[in-house]
């Protein structure tokens, strides 16, 4: 079994996989203040909880879309188990071709989702992963990474609405009943929710255009279970499609 981690702004999502099965996906906040020895009692925690003896972690690789947290992290690794990690970046073999105008700044996230549905999924596919922001990505027929799009995520979208408007409070997300509102949270809560979704089909139709064809649409993210049912396209959900994007990086470079 690896260790697989994948550092966003909101939350460190850390995983145990292997090439049969995933142990476990767990999240922990990102907080730029904690040492490396706090992230390794936090992940020693976790392997405690799935009652896995650190023994059994062969490996470790991560993918970070915050670079100065990639020390502490590392350093965390190095203490629990006496090896310092992967880092998904530029020089790591992806059997991935990157069609970008510079392929080095494509984030490193997106990669490993693309990794992981060129193996597991019909081509071409359309990536979403929803967090602090929301990407879509796009693999073409021949296994190309072309391209793809980026906006606020939910949260983010729905902090900067409560804290503009002085009217408008703080909510939860949860899945609304019906489109129209009755009230102001209901009415803030479908505009979120069903905008989200309407943004989401929108954008895969046009997608689907330039592409000429029919795409698999695999959405992944903490935030995306409460979108997907919302849409009106056919989107398989892959709570764990990072965690084997990262299992096959790792094995590809071993």
């Amino acid at each position: 079994m690896i260790l697989a981690i994948d550092m966003g702004n909101t939350n460190i999502v850390v995983g145990g996989i292997d090439s049969t099965r995933t142990y476990f996906v767990e999240r922990i906040t990102t907080d730029h203040v904690k040492t490396g020895l706090e992230y390794a009692v936090n992940i020693k925690n976790i392997l405690e909880i799935h009652g896995i003896d650190k023994s059994l972690v062969e490996g470790a690789i991560m993918s970070s879309v915050v670079p100065p947290l990639n020390a502490p992290i590392s350093s965390a690794i190095n203490k629990l188990f006496g090896f310092r990690p992967k880092l998904v970046g530029s020089g790591m073999k992806t059997g991935l071709n990157i069609i970008m105008d510079n392929p080095k700044t494509v984030g490193s996230d997106m990669i490993v989702d693309a990794v992981a549905v060129l193996k597991e999924y019909p081509l071409p596919a359309i990536v979403i992963d929803m967090g602090t922001a929301t990407t879509m990505s796009v693999v073409d027929k021949k296994g190309n990474y072309i391209g793809g799009i980026i906006f606020p995520g939910l949260r983010v979208s729905l902090d900067s609405l409560s804290s503009k408007a002085a009217q408008l409070p703080s909510i939860s997300l949860d899945i609304p009943k019906k489109v129209i509102g009755k009230n102001t949270i209901d009415c803030m809560r479908s505009g979120i929710m069903y905008g989200n979704a309407g943004m989401i089909d929108g954008i895969i139709e046009r997608m689907e255009a330039e592409l000429g064809e029919k795409a698999t649409i695999v959405a992944t993210g903490g935030l995306s279970r409460f979108v997907v049912p919302l849409c009106r396209h056919n989107i398989i959900y892959d709570e764990a499609l990072l965690m084997k994007g990262l299992w096959i990086l790792y094995d590809k470079n071993r």
